[in-house]
């Protein structure tokens, strides 16, 4: 991994074998980021994305293995009881053209992931819904 900043952008390149969650929150705790948006392309070769069922209050998680391409990778970075949290969704595709997608378990690079996150002047919390079950923005 390897990352840039420029003013309140950051350029960031992961690399081969690196988790994309556990890479964005090291950069993140790095620059001390309470708030910004999150968006990357790429590729991997071993996902997790999950489906949210509001009846259920409950998460189903879909595993992938195999080439893929990143087609649309993007997010938030906020905080919860002042500490980091990141809510990310991911899609990609496969070599036929077949997309998945959801809520980001975890990613394995494959190639490399490019990642902008554009950092925001400010703090969002979080506290959970007890209506639907998630962690959602408060504006303290």
């Amino acid at each position: 991994m390897d990352y840039r900043r420029f003013g309140s952008h950051i350029i960031a390149r992961f690399d081969r074998g690196e988790e994309i969650l556990a890479c964005l929150k090291e950069v993140a705790l790095k620059e001390n980021i309470k708030l910004a948006s999150v968006s990357a392309l790429g590729a991997v070769d071993d996902f997790t994305v999950g489906v949210y069922k509001v009846d259920e209050q409950k998460y189903y998680a879909n595993h992938f293995e195999g080439a893929f391409e990143i087609v649309s990778l993007t997010g938030t970075i906020s905080t919860m009881d002042g500490e980091y949290y990141a809510h990310l969704h991911m899609s990609a595709g496969d070599d036929a053209g077949r997309v998945f997608g959801g809520h980001l378990n975890s990613a394995r690079i494959s190639a490399t992931c490019e990642l902008v996150i554009d950092v925001i002047d400010g703090v969002v919390e979080r506290k959970k819904d007890p209506a639907v079950g998630l962690n959602l923005f408060e504006f303290v």
